[in-house]
C-alpha cells in the first residue's frame, strides 16, 4: 500500500520567502544620523565619567568634566567633604531621559548610592532624581545640577535633623 503525502508548497514558499526578507532586512543597520549618534555617545561617556570620578574619589577628574562656575565649585568643596568623610562611595546611575537643544543637554537620571566611613558601616543609603545640565556638542561640560544631587552627600547629611530619640518612661 503507497501513502502519497501532499506539500502546501505555498505555505512552505511563504515561510521561506519570510524568513529571507526578515534576515535581509536585518542584516544591514546603518545609523541614519552618524553626528547625532556619535554625539550622544559623548553624552553618555561624560556621564559615565562624572560617575566613576565620584566613585573613585578623583577630584581632578570630576572638576575636568564641569564648567568653571560659581555653584560647581561649590559642588566641587562639597565632593571634598564626602572623600574625607567616606572611605567606599558607590553610585549607580540610570539615565531616564537625555534632551538636546542646540548646545545645551539636560540628562535626566534616576540614581541611587552607598556611602560607607569604614568597611564595619553599614553605609548610608540614598536615592534620587537629578538633572545634569550640559553643554557643547564635542567636548561636553556640566553647567548645572537640579534635583536631589547625589554628590554633597556629606553636606546635605549634616543639614538633616537628628531623629527625636524614643521615648522615656
Amino acid at each position: 500500500m503507497m501513502t502519497t503525502y501532499k506539500i502546501p508548497w505555498l505555505s512552505v514558499l511563504c515561510l521561506l520567502g519570510s524568513m529571507a526578507l526578515f534576515g535581509a532586512g536585518c542584516s544591514n543597520k546603518t545609523i541614519q544620523y552618524p553626528e547625532d549618534h556619535a554625539r550622544y555617545l559623548r553624552i553618555d561617556q561624560a556621564v559615565e565619567s562624572l560617575r566613576q570620578a565620584y566613585m573613585q574619589k578623583d577630584a581632578s577628574g570630576l572638576a575636568s568634566l564641569m564648567m568653571p562656575l560659581e555653584p560647581l565649585t561649590q559642588l566641587q568643596d562639597e565632593v571634598r567633604g564626602d572623600f574625607d568623610t567616606f572611605s567606599v562611595i558607590t553610585l549607580d546611575f540610570s539615565l531616564e531621559r537625555i534632551m538636546v537643544e542646540g548646545d545645551d543637554v539636560d540628562v535626566f537620571v534616576h540614581w541611587q548610592g552607598l556611602w560607607k566611613k569604614n568597611a564595619d558601616d553599614p553605609g548610608l543609603r540614598q536615592r534620587g532624581h537629578t538633572r545634569l545640565q550640559w553643554v557643547g556638542t564635542k567636548a561636553i561640560l556640566l553647567r548645572g545640577i537640579q534635583g536631589d544631587s547625589p554628590f554633597g552627600i556629606k553636606a546635605r547629611q549634616t543639614m538633616l535633623p537628628p531623629s527625636p530619640s524614643p521615648k522615656k518612661q
